[in-house]
Order: structure tokens, then C-alpha cells, then sequence
């Protein structure tokens, strides 16, 4: 059966970048938004885009298809929201899954599950709730194996998350497959599901998030690249490198 949403998509402002609706949107938009749809926006997802999500839905259908298919790709991607204000959307601004979340921890009046991840890192999750954000409910936190889930795995986990009555399910499995998850169980989760991948770990203090002025400036991807250069180097350099040479042909 076919998911059926409550909320009028197409009233949501967006730009398209090579071939994906990121919402046109800053923080107090969104956070305003969900305050005021949360229970209308159960069972729905959305996407944390980026540079690197969005070169990978250029070139997989597919994927482009799941990017589009939630309710909101908010412009995690310092480079996504300034082409948004040059094309014309002077009010879009980096809206981060990490700074997303935190914000909801903040407002103290939410349930929230997490999904994915490490045993470990969802008990510094949680420890790290409780002392900072007393007033927040943790729903649950589950730490799925590392390989595919047979069919009663995923009904049994489903049918637990469920029973939790979460708001929030935020979802750390790191793209592209964190996306997948949410689009193959879009009106089965109840609750909002968000792909925020590096925020558990944020979150749990594995990592530490760039200092303010850095973010403002759009220079967090510099943070990580210092912090973990092997990893990220390649894959910053790549995606960035492909992502302006999509958009100068696109011209």
C-alpha cells in the first residue's frame, strides 16, 4: 500500500540541484514547521542532503527518487543553500541534521528514537541526553547488525520502534543507505524518520563539530577533513570536483 501523506508537499518551498528539490528553507522555518506538523508527519522522512548525496542521486535514479520522495531534502550542504539565495531564494540557509537535532533535544517536548550505530555510541547518546537535555525523552535506542535484516528481523524491529510511540526516529546508518531505510519503511515507522548520520556521533562526543565561526563560514566539511583526512579526502575531492562539473554543463 502506498504511502499517504497529510501535508500538502507542494506548498514547500524548493530549488532543484541536479535534479534534486532541496527545500528553500533555513532553521526557524523548519523547526516551525514540524512543531506545528508532527503528528501529521509520522510515518514520513527526510533527507539531510549534501554535495556528496546530491552528485550520488545525479547519477542513480533511484536514489534521486528517494531524495525526492520524503517530505523535505533540507540543505545540509553549505554550497547547496548558497546556490539556492543565487537562484533566487534569499531566505535559504544551511540547515544542518546535527543542528536539527539538537534543536529538537532542546525543545524538551518531543519523543525521540534512535536507529543505528553502535552499542556503545547509543549509551554516550544517552548519558550524554540525560545531563544535558533532562527535559527529553528518549524513546529507544537500537543498534541493527551490520549486514542485511531477513524479513522477520525487520518486522520485529519495525513492530519495537513502533510500540515506543517515538516523534522523532533519527536514523545513523551514513548515506546512501540510511535514505534507502527511510524510503522502504515510509508509512510503516510511526514517527518522523531523518537521516543524520555523523550527528551520533556528535551526539555521543566521538567527534567533535566545528567551531561556530567555521560553520557560519561554511567550512565545517574542513573541520572533518582535518580531523579524519584519510577517509574523507578522496571522497571530498572527488564529489566536489564532480558536483561543479555537473553544474557548469547544467549552465
Amino acid at each position: 500500500m502506498s504511502f499517504i501523506r497529510n501535508i500538502d508537499k507542494s506548498e514547500i518551498p524548493t530549488v532543484n540541484i541536479l535534479g534534486v528539490n532541496i527545500a528553500a528553507i533555513n532553521m526557524p522555518w523548519l523547526l516551525d514547521f514540524v512543531k506545528r506538523n508532527i503528528k501529521d508527519l509520522s510515518g514520513d522522512y527526510i533527507c539531510v542532503s549534501n554535495v556528496h548525496t546530491t552528485v550520488i542521486a545525479s547519477d542513480n535514479e533511484d536514489y534521486k527518487a528517494i531524495q525526492n520522495g520524503g517530505i523535505l531534502a533540507i540543505p545540509d550542504g553549505g554550497p547547496l543553500s548558497t546556490i539556492g539565495r543565487f537562484r533566487g531564494a534569499l531566505h535559504m540557509e544551511r540547515t544542518t541534521g546535527p543542528s536539527f537535532l539538537e534543536e529538537t533535544l532542546k525543545a524538551g517536548c518531543y519523543r525521540h528514537f534512535f536507529y543505528g550505530s553502535t552499542d556503545d555510541t547509543l549509551k554516550k547518546i544517552s548519558d550524554n541526553i540525560k545531563a544535558l537535555y533532562p527535559e527529553t525523552q528518549i524513546a529507544g535506542l537500537y543498534s541493527p547488525p551490520f549486514r542485511n535484516l531477513s524479513y522477520d528481523e525487520d518486522i520485529k524491529i519495525t513492530e519495537m520502534i513502533n510500540k515506543s510511540k517515538p516523534d522523532f526516529v533519527w536514523v545513523g546508518l551514513g548515506a546512501p543507505k540510511q535514505e534507502k531505510w527511510m524510503a522502504s519503511h515510509q508509512g510503516k515507522i510511526n514517527g518522523l524518520m531523518v537521516g543524520v548520520g555523523a550527528a551520533f556521533d556528535y551526539l555521543a562526543g566521538n567527534i567533535k563539530r566545528a567551531p561556530d565561526w567555521m560553520q557560519r563560514c561554511n567550512l565545517e566539511w574542513l573541520y572533518r577533513l582535518l580531523q579524519d583526512p584519510r577517509r574523507l579526502f578522496k571522497r571530498y575531492f572527488a564529489t566536489n570536483t564532480k558536483f561543479l562539473c555537473k553544474l557548469l554543463l547544467k549552465r
